[in-house]
């Protein structure tokens, strides 16, 4: 497959370059693109690069190739009635999230069918199969974002503790006050009276600080 396409005589589809993507673990825009190094990089529309499938649909590529960084941030246009196809799973532990922008999307993963309207978004493991395909007679948009740098371990989310898990007197806890900084939780009437408690002989203390 990849000789016929580079000796010209086989067109590659979207759906085959990304999978020669997939296959290499790497994204469609490291195909596509050139590698940049800069801190701050402004992609112009006119100089993004966008595949165009000649089944009816494109993906816009809105996100830079970095050096080390598997990730990729697209927009896609389904015409009307447009199916892209299944897409192969990703190394294990990739992410994709995916939001709606216009039209409904019929998403299909591992043979589960979710279908996303405007203003829907999803997450799931990009170690799956993943379909996208437009049921209805108006064009679909959506964004997809993707980290398929993967993980052998698969994908692990940082668990979110609750303050009630750590001393609320050695951690001291921050909010936001209106003009969008930060002052310090006022104490409670018990950490109050904690504070101001005599120190004890014990601790080098006279028992008569207040």
């Amino acid at each position: 497959m990849i000789s016929a396409i580079e000796r010209g005589t086989k067109a590659a589809t979207v759906l085959v370059l990304d999978r020669i993507a997939t296959g290499l673990e790497t994204s469609l825009a490291r195909l596509l693109t050139t590698e940049v190094k800069s801190r701050i990089h402004v992609l112009r529309s006119e100089d993004q690069s966008v595949a165009r499938d000649p089944s009816g649909w494109e993906r816009r590529i809105l996100s830079p190739v970095l050096p080390g960084v598997e990730f990729e941030f697209m927009r896609t246009t389904l015409n009307p009635g447009v199916d892209a196809g299944t897409f192969l799973p990703h190394a294990q532990g990739s992410r994709e999230y995916v939001v709606v922008e216009k039209g409904t999307l019929d998403l299909t993963l591992d043979g589960v069918h979710h279908k996303l309207g405007e203003g829907d978004s999803i997450y799931y493991d990009g170690d799956c199969l993943h379909g996208f395909a437009n049921p209805r007679g108006i064009p679909c948009v959506y964004y997809l974002a993707m980290d398929v740098s993967g993980d052998p371990i698969g994908t692990q989310h940082r668990v979110a503790h609750s303050p009630m898990d750590n001393n609320a007197t050695t951690a001291p806890l921050l909010s936001a006050d209106r003009k969008g900084g930060a002052r310090r939780r006022p104490a409670s009437r018990s950490e109050s009276r904690a504070n101001k408690r005599p120190a004890s002989a014990g601790n080098g203390g006279t028992g008569n600080d207040r």
